[in-house]
């Protein structure tokens, strides 16, 4: 099984809309195989709390506006691991230290990864 069309989709608007916070090391991830309740999850990792909470409400806006509808979110309190659930795809906003210690890409690295959608002439 892959990531549907829609799930491709959003991982797009959702990397462009972490990528204009400033949001780091963005990598999507195809978890539909293993996975029967996501397609993907967007892992992006954030400088500090503040800059983790940007990252997420931009995120978040982008994805209601292209009509998502979102399920959950988890962690905005702390501002170090913002979970934002879509349903097709699921948004991981890191502080760099806590995603180093979780380490989501070596739990799912059979999972393979999914284009962005970023220009790479853009990326500082």
């Amino acid at each position: 099984m892959t990531a549907t069309d829609r799930a491709r989709e959003l991982v797009r608007i959702a990397a462009r809309a972490a990528d204009a916070k400033k949001g780091q090391d963005i990598v999507a991830l195809d978890v539909s195989g293993p996975l029967p309740l996501t397609d993907a999850f967007l892992l992006v990792s954030g400088d500090n709390e503040r800059n983790v909470l940007a990252i997420a409400g931009g995120v978040e806006e982008a994805l209601i506006d292209a009509g998502a509808k979102p399920i959950r979110r988890e962690g905005r309190t702390e501002g170090r691991w913002v979970l934002l659930d879509f349903g097709d795809l699921v948004v991981h906003v890191f502080h760099e230290e806590d995603r180093m210690f979780y380490s989501l890409e070596r739990l799912w690295k059979d999972c393979p990864t999914l284009p962005l959608g970023l220009d790479p002439s853009l990326i500082e």
